[in-house]
């Protein structure tokens, strides 16, 4: 229905648990498509229960329902009582009997009548058979919406060629239009879908105390503070040697792609357990794909004074090369600390996509030349001429000069923290980049 591979799909049941969203277009008509867990109204307690409130809250927003049997299976026990419910709120409901692909559709559909819920119709969803039709007939009656499409991010690439022409300032921030893409990352229960519940104010994601409960990457849009937010609740990361089951590394997959995907993200450490090697290795990640990021220490409530002065010291001596990112104690269940979170996650990104001052970067190179020149390499030592920015998200800086290639890494750290501390750039990596010019009289 979407045209595309954005849900996991697998022969294994309770595979889907939370609500999934995705967009659809039937010639000039857009939908939007809710895919829901396994449902099972009668379950009242563990994840079963979770499941079922989520998938009547998604009932009780829709417009059209879509009830999917299996032609295969037969009707059942949990037929009749989804079906029961279904009668009972009103909504406009159709029968889909899926997996009628080599049956008679008359055969096929059949026994689903007494089901009560009017006319069924055979579908294929593997193959695609009577997708189409079915999704035409649910749209009928819902009138003509078009939905508009939103404005582009666009950047001014134009360099000022003048160094006295700029004004006096070290970011040039322009109106950011895209939505701020935020995945939230961390290993499992560490409370990730616990904080977007709180963020959004509503038990938008299930949040139950078993690891793993997230299983895909859920996309949730929201608005604050006249910022536009895109969340991805990503399934929690665990050491490689554990993961097991086929449906454990397609989340792996889901969570690293989402985090390739965002503009920043928030990793999140569980305060109670002490930072281990699998918190580093997901930081490291995110630092390899340029990302910008905010840390977020969660169940700092549950400590004493001694405990966090422990967790701190862990963390200052485990993830130190995260010390360009803001660090944030909270509480996600209580709501404490989430919104000062959210104004960092705010300066990264514009950190991320801030636009520098050719002449700025140029002047704060030569300072910091000044103030300590690069190391010999033999007779020569390398000579920095100029720098203008080369890309952004993260932002890269150019470096024009001779004999640059010698450079240790020592002084590019060393380049890195002026830079870093001279245009503000806090929650986002910085790449630079050394380029030699050719010196002509070489093969002479």
């Amino acid at each position: 229905m979407t045209r595309s591979r954005s849900a996991l799909v697998a022969d294994y049941s309770g595979l889907t648990r939370d609500r999934h969203y995705g967009e659809g277009r039937v010639g000039e008509k857009p939908f939007i498509v809710v895919d829901t867990g396994g449902f099972e109204p009668v379950a009242k307690t563990g994840i079963l229960h979770e499941m079922a409130r989520q998938t009547k809250q998604a009932i009780a927003e829709a417009d059209v329902v879509i009830f999917m049997v299996d032609a295969r299976l037969g009707i059942s026990a949990h037929d009749h009582d989804i079906a029961r419910l279904l009668r009972k709120t009103g909504q406009r409901c159709y029968l889909c009997v899926n997996k009628a692909e080599g049956m008679r559709h008359t055969s096929a559909v059949a026994e689903f009548h007494e089901l009560g819920l009017g006319q069924p119709y055979a579908i294929s969803a593997a193959h695609g058979d009577g997708v189409a039709d079915l999704v035409d007939i649910a749209l009928e009656g819902l009138g003509d919406v078009v939905l508009a499409d939103e404005p582009e991010f666009q950047v001014d690439d134009a360099e000022p060629t003048e160094l006295d022409s700029v004004e006096d300032h070290a970011v040039v921030e322009l109106p950011i239009e895209h939505r701020i893409k935020l995945a939230i990352v961390g290993r499992p229960n560490v409370g990730k879908s616990t904080l977007i519940n709180t963020l959004l104010g509503e038990e938008r994601v299930i949040a139950f105390d078993m690891p793993g409960t997230t299983r895909d990457a859920i996309e949730i849009e929201f608005d604050r503070g006249g910022k536009k937010y895109t969340i991805i609740d990503t399934a929690g990361l665990r050491k490689r040697g554990k993961v097991f089951e086929a449906i454990e590394k397609f989340s792996v997959i889901k969570t690293l792609q989402a985090i390739e995907a965002s503009n920043v993200v928030l990793l999140m450490i569980d305060a109670q357990q002490e930072v281990s090697e699998q918190d580093a290795h997901i930081a490291g990640f995110i630092l390899e794909t340029g990302r910008a990021l905010v840390v977020a220490i969660n169940k700092w409530d549950g400590l004493d004074t001694d405990q966090r002065e422990q967790v701190q010291r862990d963390f200052d001596r485990k993830l130190r090369f995260l010390s360009f990112a803001r660090v944030h104690t909270i509480s996600a269940m209580r709501g404490q600390g989430v919104n000062a979170v959210l104004r960092s996650v705010n300066s990264a990104h514009a950190a991320a996509f801030a636009k520098l001052s050719t002449p700025k970067l140029t002047r704060e190179l030569q300072a910091a030349v000044e103030q300590q020149q690069p190391p010999r390499k033999g007779i020569f030592r390398p000579k920095m001429r100029y720098a203008h920015q080369g890309g952004q998200n993260p932002p890269l800086i150019i470096i024009h000069g001779s004999a640059l290639d010698s450079i240790p890494d020592s002084y590019r750290r060393y380049l890195e923290g002026r830079f870093r501390d001279a245009f503000e750039l806090a929650g986002t990596p910085l790449r630079i980049e050394f380029k030699s010019s050719h010196n002509p009289y070489v093969d002479d």
